[in-house]
């Protein structure tokens, strides 16, 4: 093995500003130098380095025992990764684009994600990979699936929007006992905003756990991954009419950070959720619901939406512009919202 360390892999000790993708790096590197059960599945991560770069140079580190090459067979190699994971071993798998998760749809959800209920034991797998919109990829490269799983007892959902989180939640993914996806936007990868100082010690964030990312009384957005940032942004242009947005991050879907929302409703009053994720089915309905059974008599408006529309991913440039919630649509229904 090599002692040669690959260029993603961020040395934060050195004081380095991260990108979203060299955070994701780090915390396999750094998990599998701390766990030798810790291995990696996937398609073309081993001499290619995977279709992003996120595993160049672990091969010859690691050796092939640990990062493991696989036929074009979503289902076959995430079954696979869960045998692995009853002998004891910690599988991350990748999906070369979480679009083609669905073929391991069974066996996650009929066999992963029951296994401990059946008394078959924890199931210590993670199933990472790009989702998102915004690259012109089209249907078969663009897609957000986190609403797939969510309703599937036994599973946890995973989806950062910074490059500390996406370090310190797949830190924590991978040391925990349950199955967990873990979704991470490809327009995060590289994004210059994302560039950030990690911190230099053993750094964990827990799954499950919301957080703040602006502070605000007059209005409540929830959100997660790449919508952060626009939701950031549009709470920037609200500011200038002197509306006070509080920002949160889900940073975990399943499970959901329910007294955080419930929270931040009860001082500002109004609920906006805005998520890349189309309409029907998506996050908001869910969150909708759970703010009308615990916190309906602290709303001073309806809980509105901003989300993708109910369509495949357009491959037109022009028509997933339309497609895709925007920073204006945000505004928009923000001052729909504080103005009701």
């Amino acid at each position: 093995m090599s002692g040669e360390l690959p260029p993603q892999v961020t040395r934060t000790r050195e004081g380095r500003p991260a990108t979203f993708l060299e955070a994701i790096a780090e915390a396999l590197w750094e998990e599998m130098e701390r766990d030798s059960r810790v291995f990696l599945m996937g398609e073309d991560i081993g001499s290619y380095g995977g279709a992003f770069k996120v595993t160049r140079g672990f091969l010859d580190h690691f050796g092939q025992s640990r990062i493991i090459d696989t036929p074009i067979s979503e289902g076959g190699f995430t079954g696979a990764a869960a045998g692995a994971a009853h002998m004891g071993l910690r599988p991350v798998v990748e999906m070369q684009f979480m679009d083609f998760i669905s073929p391991a749809y069974d066996v996650l959800t009929n066999y992963i994600a029951t296994s401990l209920y059946r008394g078959a034991g924890p199931l210590p797998i993670v199933v990472r990979g790009p989702v998102g919109g915004g690259n012109r990829g089209g249907p078969f490269h663009s897609q957000n699936v986190e609403m797939a799983f969510f309703h599937t007892p036994g599973l946890k959902i995973v989806y950062p929007s910074t490059a500390a989180d996406a370090k310190g939640l797949l830190k924590s993914a991978i040391r925990d006992d349950n199955p967990v996806i873990f979704e991470e936007h490809k327009g995060l990868y590289r994004a210059p905003h994302c560039r950030e100082k990690l911190p230099a010690d053993d750094h964990v964030v827990p799954l499950g756990k919301a957080r703040v990312a602006m502070e605000g009384e007059d209005l409540t957005i929830v959100t997660y991954g790449l919508m952060v940032h626009r939701s950031l942004e549009a709470a920037a242009t609200l500011a200038r009419d002197r509306v006070r947005v509080e920002v949160i991050d889900l940073r975990t879907l399943l499970p959901l950070d329910e007294d955080a929302i419930v929270a931040s409703v009860q001082k500002t009053g109004k609920l906006l959720i805005v998520h890349e994720d189309t309409r029907t089915g998506g996050i908001a309905g869910e969150i909708a619901m759970r703010i009308n059974e615990r916190a309906f008599e602290w709303l001073d408006g309806p809980v509105l939406r901003v989300t993708a529309i109910d369509s495949p991913v357009p491959f037109s440039g022009a028509l997933e512009d339309y497609f895709l919630p925007s920073v204006a649509d945000v505004v928009t229904a923000g001052r729909y919202l504080v103005n009701y």
